[in-house]
């Protein structure tokens, strides 16, 4: 069933309603429409509902533009409304797994009772490719819901109402505690390409991981060993298979379109061990492969005035 809301306050409401009443229920946006679903998720999070939201990233901040970006990447794995909750955050680099996570979010949302997030480049949203699609699921063949409200005939009643103590509400948080903790030791997923000899590991997701991708096979066609990680859960993120893919690398390149939201989580993850150095682009504006495979192959040379090898071309930093 597909219902047209007025606003978006409305639909991730409605969302909300439909997770309790026991429907598997999801809703989509684009960046700045998030931001005003950003209350219900941090309810549904408390009240420990499954349900499901799509975000296809467009330029901001504010309202920006309607062009692919990947500056709501805080917002989705930092948590963008009140208290200690994560939201589940898959990013798919291809129609194809765009299908395919979208059904993975509703199955993690399930088991964890929690919001999961479809979290997309809107590069990812207009681009036409083969989709092939699993058997569907008849809402009939799902699990009953034994939290759903609906009436209590012949069972007593249920009801999810506000912790106001602190020692309540101090319970409820660690109880919620616990099942992250579960999600992060279970869920992470990522993809590692030619990363076992790489001298630098690009790290890279969504559409970004696929201009990365091409780089690597083209530099390892010039004879440089470049690979590349995936991370494909950004909340829980992989960080295991982050140190190991990086393991062997002299360095780490992070490629984004924003301005190194997902860095900072890098180079926290990494602890310092290996130098990070950042390449994005925003509002809009795509991430070039003449701007990033000279800095490549210089790092690996070990130039050391790597920045000054041809324009801008975006933002860079250096850590």
């Amino acid at each position: 069933m597909f219902i047209q809301t007025e606003s978006e306050n409305t639909a991730i409401n409605a969302v909300y309603g439909s997770a309790c009443a026991g429907f598997r229920a999801m809703t989509s946006s684009a960046s700045t429409a998030m931001s005003l679903k950003q209350e219900g998720i941090s309810h549904i999070a408390y009240i420990e509902m499954p349900a499901v939201i799509v975000d296809m990233m467009r330029g901001g901040p504010g309202l920006g533009n309607i062009l692919a970006t990947q500056n709501d990447y805080n917002q989705a794995v930092k948590g963008g409304g009140t208290g200690d909750y994560h939201t589940i955050v898959l990013a798919p680099s291809s129609v194809q797994e765009a299908a395919d996570l979208t059904r993975l979010a509703f199955e993690l949302a399930d088991k964890y009772r929690n919001p999961a997030m479809v979290l997309a480049d809107g590069t990812i949203g207009q681009m036409v490719e083969q989709v092939e699609f699993p058997e569907a699921i008849e809402p009939e063949d799902l699990p009953e819901r034994d939290y759903a409200l609906t009436g209590c005939r012949g069972r007593a009643a249920r009801k999810a109402e506000p912790k106001n103590s602190a020692e309540e509400l101090e319970a409820h948080n660690l109880h919620l505690q616990e099942k992250y903790a579960k999600c992060e030791k279970e869920e992470p997923r990522s993809e590692s390409v030619e990363t076992d000899d790489a001298d630098v590991v690009i790290v890279a997701f969504g559409f970004v991981s696929r201009i990365a991708h091409g780089m690597v096979a083209e530099l390892r066609e010039e004879g440089f060993k470049v690979g590349l990680f995936r991370p494909i859960t950004l909340w829980p993120f992989d960080i295991a298979g982050l140190r190991k893919a990086v393991e062997n690398a002299k360095a780490v390149v992070v490629l984004e379109h924003n301005a190194g939201m997902m860095c900072n989580d890098v180079r926290m993850f990494l602890e310092g061990k290996k130098p990070v150095y950042f390449h994005g682009r925003m509002g809009g504006s795509i991430i070039s492969e003449d701007a990033v495979k000279p800095k490549l192959r210089s790092i690996i040379k070990g130039i050391e005035d790597w920045r000054e090898l041809d324009g801008k071309q975006g933002l860079w930093k250096t850590f």
